[in-house]
């Protein structure tokens, strides 16, 4: 194989690459001898139909083969020996090929710039803590006491009132008839939180043991019965029990009720809890100021495919008039998202970071467990979509990296109350919508001087024949 590099013109490469006769036969009579224990003819035995009998019959499919295989081993190695990383699919044009024949092709690439990632190490970011005041965590813990409280049976002439729990028994009916569902044995309700039927507490507030009382409540749109929506029911109910609530006792027991060693792991546990909450934000604004860094790095030429490429994302859905609009503000983002992953890609290249099918695996069940009730929907959306897989392995392969520049980089650490780390995320925020805000009122006023100059601008009462312009020749890729 003969690889001469032509018409370098900045990232744009012609690789022209010369096989000779020889080579491609030996390529050809390799495949043929694969072929040929499997091939059965009429009139000889197995492997032993002669060559230009096989050559006769299935010399073209047997070429076409080698030519594909040929092209795919001699164009890697060729980009390989030149130290060329293509941005995109390279275009191959065939010169010289055929059968008996040397090979002759030009592959046409744009290369990948070459990027200067050792400032890496110099960006400055912050990195927050957050501490985790005792206060936050016992009043954490005092709501969740708040919300499961412990009752205790209510002296027999107690009248229920609103946050006691009350059991009872019940038959429904709806227009004196009663219907499937409608029955209850031991229902427990605490009065004021209204999760039965809307207005059916309030009714059964006053009410003492063994009393009997009918409540009527409306029929929610979600009834099962189908035909008895909206319609008014009366319950009559035997009240069984009264119990009145009972603060909870928060120690070592009420910890172990949650799941915890003791109350001082329960502590622990919900400091963690608090902190994790605040975590997650605070490192993506974390992330957003390192790939701001990021940004600023100098690229000098960034390949026209991946721009076209970014635009073409970016203008989704949108009609042509306002793609062409805005071009301009599209080309910027492009470039900076193309730049930072150039310069985070070349990163994660030369530090081999790579992404396992374990932590894959485990990017997926995290996606699962972001939506209970719709596993088997999540593990079949990436099981038959293979390009999403593919997308989520990108995003923990970015993570990975990013991660790892937090390691090389100058990082500021700052110690901060969960008070001032809420500030942060409210000015983050106000920030982020300030931009997007400036922004559209920019690209607004574009479009609108726009088409205020095309207004003004005076009609042509007659059309002029231009004159040719000179134009350079531009060599054929």
């Amino acid at each position: 194989m003969k690889v001469t590099v032509e018409n370098k013109k900045g990232l744009n490469k012609d690789l022209k690459i010369f096989v000779d006769k020889k080579t491609m036969n030996s390529y050809m009579d390799e495949r043929f001898e694969e072929i040929k224990s499997s091939i059965n003819l009429k009139g000889f035995r197995p492997g032993k139909v002669p060559r230009e009998i096989l050559k006769r019959q299935f010399g073209k499919a047997v070429f076409s083969e080698v030519l594909d295989k040929v092209l795919k081993e001699t164009s890697s190695k060729a980009l390989e020996q030149n130290k060329i990383k293509p941005a995109g699919q390279p275009k191959l044009d065939l010169k010289i090929y055929g059968e008996d024949k040397d090979l002759e092709y030009v592959i046409s690439v744009t290369e990948l710039p070459k990027v200067d990632i050792k400032s890496i190490e110099n960006i400055k970011f912050d990195e927050y803590i957050v501490k985790i005041d005792q206060n936050e965590t016992d009043k954490r813990i005092k709501d969740i006491a708040k919300n499961q409280p412990n009752f205790k049976d209510a002296t027999d002439d107690i009248k229920a009132k609103e946050g006691d729990l009350v059991i009872f028994d019940y038959t429904a009916t709806v227009d004196n008839k009663p219907f499937k569902g409608g029955e209850g044995k031991n229902t427990q309700l605490t009065l004021g939180k209204d999760l039965f039927l809307k207005g059916f507490d309030d009714q059964l507030i006053g009410v003492k043991k063994d009393d009997e009382k009918t409540v009527e409540a409306i029929l929610p749109e979600n009834f099962p019965e189908k035909d008895l929506v909206n319609k008014k029911a009366k319950f009559k109910c035997k009240i069984t029990s009264i119990k009145n609530p009972e603060a909870v006792k928060i120690d070592d027991q009420f910890a172990k009720n949650l799941g915890a060693k003791d109350l001082n792991d329960l502590k622990s546990l919900i400091s963690k809890q608090i902190n994790d909450e605040y975590k997650n934000s605070l490192d993506r604004l974390t992330k957003n100021q390192i790939l701001k860094e990021i940004e600023k790095f100098k690229v000098n030429e960034i390949p026209d495919n991946l721009l076209e490429d970014e635009i073409k994302i970016l203008s989704q859905g949108m009609n042509e008039e306002d793609r062409k609009k805005s071009r301009k503000n599209f080309e910027e983002v492009a470039k900076k998202r193309i730049k930072v992953g150039l310069i985070l890609n070349e990163f994660g290249e030369q530090n081999q970071v790579k992404v396992t099918e374990q932590e894959l695996q485990a990017e997926v069940q995290k996606q699962i467990r972001m939506m209970p009730g719709q596993e088997k929907m999540v593990m079949d959306f990436y099981k038959k979509n293979p390009s999403a897989l593919s997308s989520l392995r990108g995003t923990v392969y970015e993570e990975k990296i990013l991660n790892l520049v937090k390691q090389k980089a100058k990082a500021n650490k700052k110690e901060i109350s969960k008070n001032e780390a809420e500030i942060i995320l409210k000015d983050s925020q106000k920030q982020q919508f300030d931009q997007e805000l400036t922004a559209n009122r920019k690209s607004k006023k574009k479009i609108e001087e726009k088409k205020l100059t095309e207004n003004k601008s005076p009609s042509k009462a007659k059309k002029t024949k231009s004159l040719p312009k000179k134009t350079k020749k531009v060599s054929k890729k």
